[in-house]
């Protein structure tokens, strides 16, 4: 018995021991808690999120004798090691009590104390998942690229790729023709709507602007909402202003279809290439993207071509009275917009690209699509037995970012809540483009882009402006001179042209269905004659006497008549028509496609080369030894004196400079990861456009004045570019991020 009840003491000193134990640690573990958030609570105060976490891992690793706050402390061994003094002995019910507080259970006088503990350390915990989410993220990508690439060497390089390439290269010659389409029609539009240089010019710009905003924007899009579908948004908006802006009338009107028409092609660029480069292997990705570059060469084309054929028909127009015309030039700014009709048929076929899918966490979509990818071009090859051997592909971690306002709300609730939440997607994206990770080659691309786009689209314009200076200095060296000529009585029925008439005198004579070009009548005197269905451009009467004079039905109006006297003189029927400071024949109109056709096609060779050698040199090389050639190219522009050697400086300045641009989309391209791709691409497009807006208003302003401006403006810009290209990474024989 004695046994028994010793045993029985014993056993209920041992229960009673771990009790006591369980007890100590247990409060030791809440004061701990309670340490640990009393720490973040003045950690957040301070915001200083930064050295909350350096603290944190000196809590973690230090185990130092003055780090008693945080989570994980080194120093609880010796708080345990005092969980059995006496002073904790006999208060077993008060500490129970006591321990609550630290369990989240308030005291009467400590509530609201409680409440912001507990928010505090909410806040605290979110900060902590985010860096986690983060973390996890990106190793989620990482895992992702090296798995993606191994996906597409196994589906391999056949028909759908080619399929993709010709339906995006629509989208692409779609670009091409945008920026040559005002230019072309500018001669004949400026006829129907009276425009001004400043409306010219400002109808000049209008399309860069536009293709500026709508770079920016659809480049963000696509990263959120897909690259098919933003592509297909962008090509509709441009096709349909495009298609309005060939029937509108005003000048007002025409600038608005022009913008909203280069805001939707401004997408296409920055998509095609992204869309384009994630069905292709890391060994086919820089020759295919500078073939692709190709068909913007091809819708250069197409647009002289077009313009060549259609607009110095003037048969092919029609008017609905005085208020409505519909001439060439219309039709050939609706032909114009077929490329883009093309690209949005043909890319209904096509589907989304299965990286961003993966990217979005859409695992069985992106499957789909690369199955059908391999099997495309295994029965294309002639190997239909071949199975796609891939089951499961890794996707990136998701946070849900929406919130669900329940089927009670309204629609137009449910709609500002999705295009907010995007919004600020979009614009989170765009800053992450400037976090520290990718802050320095922004930067740098930022440079190589802007200096490439002020050298090249200030030249390219600069030179058939030069052409056109060129063009009338050798028209005014051949004006003939008549002095003191007396004509009576004779009756003018053919066309006068490139002629100064100084002091003559005209009696009893007629004007009669012709055409003035470039006439010029100082200080003469018309007696008696007779005006009648005159047509003319750059004519002018200065310092003349009209005695007794009939005008009927011409367009020379009052403005031409500078400083002269009209005595007894009649205007009867005037034309309806505009001012025109330039002689616009069509040999003129002739010579503007011809030059813009062989400057379009200059750039075949530099695009062969760019494409064959881009693997081999790697991206930086050719961007940076392209640049230095341009540069050089640049200086024999003062041997420019004639229109024959400002075509062939053209062309080879075109010829040269294709190859750093096709450089340049593919570096772009492969150096943002999956999820900024396209917002770094359509921000570097935007500030590309920008500088082109800069580079043709600084460079145009030369024009006629001096060359050594223009020269040291493009040379000095290019060679930054060079030596800025070589400081950035190489990317050749690297994954897609």
């Amino acid at each position: 018995m004695d046994d028994d009840g010793r045993y029985r003491d014993g056993r209920q000193d041992f229960i009673r021991g771990a009790k006591d134990i369980a007890k100590v640690a247990k409060k030791q573990v809440g004061k701990k808690i309670g340490r640990g958030a009393d720490k973040m609570a003045d950690e957040y105060t301070k915001r200083s999120y930064k050295r909350f976490e350096e603290e944190d891992d000196d809590d973690d690793y230090a185990g130092g004798p003055g780090n008693d706050g945080g989570y994980y402390r080194n120093d609880s061994r010796a708080n345990d090691d005092e969980g059995h003094s006496d002073s904790t002995e006999g208060h077993d019910e008060d500490d129970e009590i006591y321990e609550g507080e630290y369990q989240g259970i308030p005291r009467a006088d400590s509530g609201k104390a409680g409440s912001i503990d507990g928010v505090t350390a909410a806040q605290a915990q979110q900060f902590r998942d985010l860096s986690a989410y983060e973390g996890e993220r990106r190793k989620d990508q990482e895992e992702l690229a090296q798995q993606y690439e191994a996906i597409l060497q196994e589906c391999g390089h056949g028909k759908f790729q080619w399929t993709l390439y010709f339906v995006l290269g629509l989208a692409l010659m779609a670009d091409g023709v945008e920026i040559f389409v005002v230019g072309f029609v500018l001669p004949s539009a400026e006829k129907d709507m009276c425009l001004s240089e400043p409306n010219k010019g400002m109808l000049g710009l209008i399309v860069y602007l536009g293709m500026m905003v709508g770079a920016f924007v659809w480049g963000g899009l696509a990263d959120r909402i897909g690259r098919r579908q933003t592509l297909l948004i962008s090509l509709s908006i441009n096709s349909v202003f495009a298609f309005f802006s060939s029937f509108v009338q005003g000048y007002v009107s025409f600038l608005f279809c022009r913008l909203a028409s280069g805001v939707g092609i401004g997408g296409s660029i920055p998509i095609v290439f992204s869309y384009y480069s994630e069905f292709l292997a890391q060994e086919k990705r820089g020759e295919h993207l500078s073939w692709l570059c190709m068909f913007w060469m091809i819708g250069g084309i197409y647009a002289s071509a077009m313009a060549w054929a259609i607009i110095p028909h003037y048969g092919w127009s029609f008017q609905m009275g005085s208020a409505y015309q519909f001439h060439s030039w219309r039709v050939f700014v609706l032909v114009c917009a077929l490329p883009s009709v093309a690209a949005i048929s043909a890319l209904t076929t096509m589907p989304e690209s299965p990286r961003f899918f993966l990217e979005n966490g859409k695992h069985d979509e992106a499957w789909m699509i690369l199955k059908q990818v391999h099997d495309t071009n295994m029965r294309a090859k002639g190997y239909p037995e071949r199975v796609f051997s891939v089951t499961t592909i890794k996707t990136v971690k998701q946070m849900d970012e929406l919130v669900d306002l329940g089927d009670s709300a309204a629609w137009h609730q449910k709609w500002k809540l999705k295009l907010t939440t995007l919004f600020h997607q979009v614009w989170s994206n765009f800053q992450a483009v400037f976090s520290p990770e990718y802050r320095r080659t922004t930067y740098m691309m930022m440079a190589v882009w802007f200096s490439m786009s002020f050298s090249y689209y200030g030249l390219t314009v600069w030179f058939p402006d030069m052409i056109k200076y060129l063009q009338k200095q050798e028209y005014s060296s051949r004006t003939k001179t008549f002095v003191k000529e007396k004509v009576e009585h004779v009756t003018f029925n053919f066309t006068l042209e490139n002629q100064v008439h100084r002091q003559g005198e005209y009696f009893n004579d007629k004007f009669m269905n012709l055409r003035m070009r470039s006439m010029v009548f100082e200080d003469s005197l018309f007696e008696e004659c007779y005006f009648e269905d005159i047509t003319s451009s750059n004519t002018f009467f200065k310092n003349c006497t009209f005695i007794a004079t009939l005008f009927y039905n011409t367009d020379l109006f009052k403005y031409r008549l500078v400083n002269c006297k009209l005595i007894n003189s009649t205007f009867l029927h005037n034309k309806e028509g505009c001012l025109l400071s330039d002689v616009s024949d069509d040999n003129n109109a002739y010579m503007v496609y011809f030059v813009s056709f062989l400057g379009t096609l200059a750039v075949l060779p530099g695009n062969i080369v760019s494409a064959l050698l881009m693997d081999k040199i790697g991206r930086l090389r050719m961007l940076a030894g392209s640049s230095v050639i341009s540069c050089i190219s640049c200086f024999f522009l003062s041997f420019g004196n004639s229109e024959s050697a400002m075509i062939a400086l053209l062309c080879l300045f075109g010829g040269i400079s294709i190859a750093s641009w096709n450089a340049l989309d593919v570096l772009t391209v492969e150096l943002y990861p999956s999820d900024k791709r396209t917002t770094a691409f359509g921000f570097l497009n935007a500030l590309c456009k920008l500088a082109a807006v800069l580079g043709i208003s600084i460079f145009t302003s030369f024009v006629g004045i001096t060359k050594a401006v223009p020269i040291l403006f493009a040379s000095g810009a290019l060679a930054a570019g060079s030596f800025l290209a070589l400081k950035l990474p190489e990317t050749r024989g690297q994954v897609l991020q």
